[in-house]
């Protein structure tokens, strides 16, 4: 994965108002813990923050103006309810070789048989891995798969150096047959045991 370099200011000021001043300026309230640091609070470049935080597990090079720079993760992303902007982020500092728990995306790529459903049961897993390596999301093929196929998160391929933490016996994702199919099915069933219901009232009267 690729680190984004981004610019923090130190924030002095708090509260509702600053919070609405500070977005209209383009910039958003954040703060930043970890490593037993004291708690940072900064205003954050809007614009990039938004095209950063679209990789998922983005890993951001902050720049404090200063001369230092660390690196952190999103944690907690605050976005309005109805536009959807950014409000505040809450950033975890890590450093290199430093082991993080983290949620991957689950994707698919492809297209099941025609007259079945994807189920996919899971969007993410978590996953322990190194800060500056987390994966970007894992693929799974589902193409041309028929009703009946399942995958399970053990059956994930990850990366070296990435443990799974989701149960492995969670089911990821399963093709079923479509709702019209099992209708038509049942429709076939009853059809048959009616059938069968005809022809033993039918022998039961020649008696």
């Amino acid at each position: 994965m690729s680190e984004v370099r981004i610019s923090a200011e130190p924030r002095t000021e708090f509260g509702k108002g600053f919070a609405r001043r500070a977005r209209a300026a383009g910039k958003i309230p954040g703060v930043v813990y970890g490593h037993g640091e004291q708690v940072r609070h900064v205003l954050l470049p809007g614009h990039d923050l938004m095209i950063a935080l679209r990789q998922a597990n983005v890993l951001l090079n902050l720049d404090f103006g200063d001369g230092q720079s660390q690196l952190a993760l999103p944690k907690d992303v605050q976005k309005d309810p109805v536009k959807r902007s950014l409000e505040h982020v809450d950033l975890l500092l890590v450093r290199r070789g430093e082991k993080v728990t983290v949620d991957v995306p689950v994707n698919t790529t492809g297209e099941v048989l025609g007259g079945a459903v994807l189920d996919q049961q899971l969007t993410s897993v978590s996953v322990l891995t190194e800060a500056t390596h987390i994966p970007t999301g894992f693929e799974v093929d589902i193409d041309r798969k028929e009703a009946g196929f399942q995958l399970f998160a053990r059956d994930l391929v990850l990366p070296a150096g990435v443990e799974l933490l989701t149960d492995g016996d969670q089911l990821v994702l399963n093709v079923t047959e479509t709702r019209a199919e099992i209708s038509e099915e049942a429709e076939e069933a009853g059809e048959g045991e009616a059938a069968e219901a005809g022809e033993a009232a039918a022998e039961e009267s020649a008696e």
